[in-house]
């Protein structure tokens, strides 16, 4: 497909600002604040928050998010780290005690310290130029004035209501109170969430005069005041999940013990450009592993969407995600030895493990000469040939598991400004339907600590003051340290394949950010998924039908168990940055017919 194919949508190219998300109203509100003199810093705030109130089901308040973000007054990459830490009562033996195997998928006992609000207000502060109130001005009205409701998160209402009625009665308050999901694209509101955005502002600017004052005054609100308050009361009463009724773990101290931080991203070569990611406490540096990997391959020789390409990007995948099982964790508590990881030489010693069929195992790695560590779970599965046990093969119940099939999911955002400012940030967690709403707040306690192991002694064990292994997966391009392009995804574990066709298709086919993204995609389900319950298909791969019934047909003869997903239904990468000419560009994934790129 070249650049000039047909698109969707076209590719946007302006002077000014440019904001893509994955949702319309988000992307409006970071551009109106562009045109009201704000940098990226202060639009991706605003449009985050907005994401907060119109896309319920697949994010929140109480959640985490982590960014990726280049600064052009320093000429400075960095990560800033909204993922918040296991709480100090998380020890495994409170969960084996209660007759726990693993950490549930639903409710309070999976909640870690809320990192999204810090990790905004960090943002703000010290890079921002606009006061919480001007910022914060267009999530309230959303949430106290109304928005249409998206079809996916009626649907997301409706599949959890029984839960709400008969459990959740603070989340039915909410999103139930005519005892039924409301209509898709009716005028939904969240008169509570407004109160609570509402008092925090309020509360930020009885804390001094000056804008930053006014920030921090807000944050001390969230994690030292009412909002942490109200979270260490509702934590402490007995909630239903699918395990049973329990008390959570999050306390008042938790929150006013963490803050949101900065720290260096990763960074590898791949096709003339630099790829920054975050450290190994998420996902990210499996991106860097296959792109590590597939520049072992010759690439430019295979055809966009052809069955070559998608078994070697595939096959790629497996064994970065198999590293990702064996190694990844919280650098802070574990020795991850991502140079090992991300460097060329052991890339090109994975690379000699793809053959021209689809391989059926789970192959760590052993980076600097380290023996891989997997779950006990997932060894037992490995000499079992593959016939995964009963754990990490059942159906999720609703708000469980991989939250692209479990109903949720997640929302990333790009913005670039005139001064070459550029965001990447994947705000998620804090979802409607796992976890109840907290009264009088509005939102509800996110669940990642569903991807931390009971059992000890793993790069990703469940341990108090750990960062979950968090899938959320902001990206950035630069060349020669210069920002190119912020893009991203949500889908769970899916997000850093999602992204590698857009990348190949992009950097390598030379099709324009518009045509990468819509070209059709797909992603393997090969390993456990990082939600409980961890289902896992070996060999498994879906693929948009798009690709064609020969590429298919191609794909099930190497021995891929294929699932065929309808034509638009895989991926929602949105992207913006700036050209070499200095013009700014963007787009976002049609898919869903929620994302959009603004921008002029």
């Amino acid at each position: 497909m070249p650049a000039s194919a047909f698109t969707t949508r076209p590719e946007l190219l302006g002077t000014f600002g440019m904001v893509a998300s994955t949702h319309w109203l988000a992307s409006a509100a970071g551009m109106a604040v562009l045109e009201a003199g704000g940098n990226a810093y202060d639009a991706a705030v605003a449009a985050g928050f907005v994401l907060h109130v119109v896309e319920p089901h697949l994010n929140g308040v109480g959640g985490d998010m982590p960014a990726i973000c280049h600064d052009a007054r320093t000429g400075r990459t960095f990560v800033v780290c909204g993922q918040g830490t296991a709480p100090a009562a998380a020890t495994p033996e409170v969960f084996t005690d209660e007759g726990l195997a693993e950490i549930p998928g639903t409710g309070l006992l999976a909640a870690t310290v809320p990192g999204t609000f810090g990790a905004w207000m960090l943002m703000l502060e010290r890079y921002g130029t606009m006061r919480l109130r001007e910022v914060l001005g267009y999530a309230i009205g959303y949430a106290r004035d109304g928005y249409p409701l998206v079809a996916q998160a009626v649907n997301t209402i409706a599949a959890v209501a029984p839960v709400f009625a008969e459990h959740w009665q603070t989340s039915a308050q909410i999103y139930t109170p005519a005892g039924r999901a409301p209509e898709p694209r009716s005028r939904f509101a969240n008169p509570m969430l407004a109160d609570t955005l509402d008092r925090l502002v309020a509360e930020g600017e009885a804390a001094g005069t000056t804008r930053e004052a006014q920030i921090e005054g807000a944050r001390r609100a969230f994690y030292a005041g009412f909002v942490a308050e109200a979270i260490h009361d509702f934590a402490a009463t007995e909630q239903w999940d699918p395990t049973g009724t329990h008390r959570g773990l999050l306390t008042g101290a938790d929150l006013d013990g963490w803050r949101a931080s900065e720290e260096e991203p990763l960074v590898a070569d791949f096709a003339g450009v630099q790829v920054a990611k975050t450290g190994p406490w998420g996902q990210g540096p499996v991106l860097l592993q296959q792109l590590r990997i597939l520049e072992t391959f010759d690439l430019a020789s295979m055809s966009p969407g052809s069955a070559d390409l998608v078994h070697t990007v595939v096959e790629s995948a497996k064994l970065a995600f198999a590293d990702r099982e064996a190694c990844y964790g919280d650098p802070d508590h574990v020795d991850v030895p991502t140079g090992e990881l991300t460097s060329p030489s052991y890339a090109a010693e994975r690379a000699r493990l793809i053959g021209p069929m689809a391989d059926g195992a789970l192959r760590p790695g052993s980076p600097g000469g380290r023996e891989p560590h997997l779950p006990r779970a997932v060894l037992a599965a490995m000499a079992d040939g593959g016939a995964w046990p009963d754990g990490l093969a059942t159906p999720p119940v609703p708000g469980q598991g991989e939250p692209t099939v479990a109903r949720g999911d997640t929302c990333h955002l790009d913005v670039v400004d005139r001064w070459g400012n550029v965001v990447s940030a994947t705000p998620s967690g804090g979802w409607l339907q796992s976890s109840p709403s907290i009264p009088d707040l509005g939102f509800a306690l996110g669940t990642r600590a569903q991807m931390f192991w009971l059992e000890q002694g793993l790069a990703s064990s469940l341990a108090p003051g750990r960062r979950p292994r968090t899938t959320l997966s902001p990206s950035m391009l630069l060349r020669d340290g210069r920002p190119y392009l912020a893009f991203g995804t949500p889908g769970g574990d899916q997000q850093d394949q999602w992204t590698v066709p857009f990348l190949i298709n992009h950097l390598v086919f030379g099709m324009d950010l518009q045509a990468a993204i819509d070209a059709p995609t797909w992603h393997t389900t090969h390993g456990p998924s990082s939600f409980a319950p961890r289902v896992a298909e070996p060999f498994g791969v879906r693929a948009e039908s798009r690709l064609g019934a020969g590429v298919l047909a191609d794909l099930r003869r190497r021995g891929h168990q294929l699932t065929e997903a309808d034509p638009w239904s895989l991926g929602r990468v949105s992207a913006a940055g700036i050209r070499p000419d200095g013009l700014l560009v963007a787009a976002a994934n049609p898919r869903g017919m929620q994302g959009y790129a603004v921008g002029r």
